[in-house]
C-alpha cells in the first residue's frame, strides 16, 4: 500500500507527535523534509506553520505546536478519501476486562483503541466524536459481557449528546472469528469492536431529553 500522507518537517517535537499518531493507527506515510519534492502519489502533506511557505502541495495541513496531532491526521484522513465530513461515523465497542474501540466513517475504519477502564473507554469515545465531524453519529455496544454493557450504557446514555444514537448489537460469532485469527488479547478487542461497528443492532432507548 503506497503512503498517500507525507510528513514534511524538520522538527523534531512536530515529528515524533504526528508519527506515533500514524503509526499507532496503521497508517503508512512518507518521511519528507519541507524542500523535498512530493510524490505524485502523495494526497495530503502535513508540516509546521513555520515550515509552510516551502511547501507548494496542494493539500497541505499545518501541525501547531501545542494541537491534538490526533485531529490533524483526523483532517489527513478525511483529505486523502476526499470528504470534508462523514454522512455517519459508527463507534463500535467491545466491553470487558479491556474494551476494544473501532471507528469509522462512512464504512471506512479511521481508528482503534483499546481501554482498560469504564471511565477510558467513555472519555475516549467523546473525545472521537468531538474530533470527527458527521451528520450522525452511531455507537453500537456489544453485550456479551452484560454487566460491563449495563454500566457502559448507563455511562454513555448520561455522557453523549441526546442526537447520538446508541445501539446494542449482538456479540454472536465476533469473540469467535476474532480468537481464531489474532492471538493478542487487545488485537482481539478491536477485531470484535469492528465486527461489532458493522454489524446492525437495536437501538436503545435513550433517557437524556436535553
Amino acid at each position: 500500500m503506497k503512503a498517500k500522507i507525507a510528513l514534511a518537517t524538520v522538527s523534531g517535537k512536530a515529528y515524533y507527535k504526528l508519527a506515533n499518531e500514524l503509526r499507532e493507527r496503521g497508517l503508512p506515510f512518507l518521511s519528507l523534509t519541507p524542500r523535498d519534492q512530493v510524490p505524485l502519489d502523495v494526497k495530503v502533506v502535513i508540516t509546521t506553520q513555520k515550515e509552510r511557505g516551502l511547501i507548494t502541495h496542494p493539500n497541505t495541513i499545518v501541525f501547531e505546536d501545542e494541537a491534538d496531532p490526533a485531529i490533524v491526521v483526523d483532517e489527513a484522513v478525511r483529505v486523502v478519501q476526499g470528504k470534508r465530513s462523514y454522512d455517519r461515523v459508527v463507534v463500535g465497542v467491545d466491553p470487558g476486562k479491556t474494551f476494544g474501540i473501532a471507528i469509522l466513517g462512512d464504512g471506512n475504519p479511521l481508528e482503534t483503541v483499546t481501554c482498560s477502564s469504564l471511565e477510558e473507554t467513555v472519555n475516549t469515545i467523546l473525545k472521537a466524536l468531538s474530533r470527527v465531524p458527521a451528520k450522525i453519529n452511531v455507537v453500537k455496544i456489544g453485550d456479551g459481557s452484560p454487566v460491563y454493557t449495563k454500566e457502559l450504557l448507563r455511562l454513555l446514555d448520561e455522557a453523549l449528546l441526546k442526537e447520538t444514537l446508541i445501539e446494542i448489537v449482538s456479540e454472536v460469532g465476533t469473540s469467535h472469528l476474532a480468537r481464531e485469527t489474532i492471538r493478542q488479547r487487545g488485537e482481539r478487542d478491536v477485531m470484535s469492536a469492528m465486527k461489532i461497528a458493522e454489524r446492525r443492532g437495536q437501538v436503545f432507548s435513550r433517557r437524556k431529553t436535553q
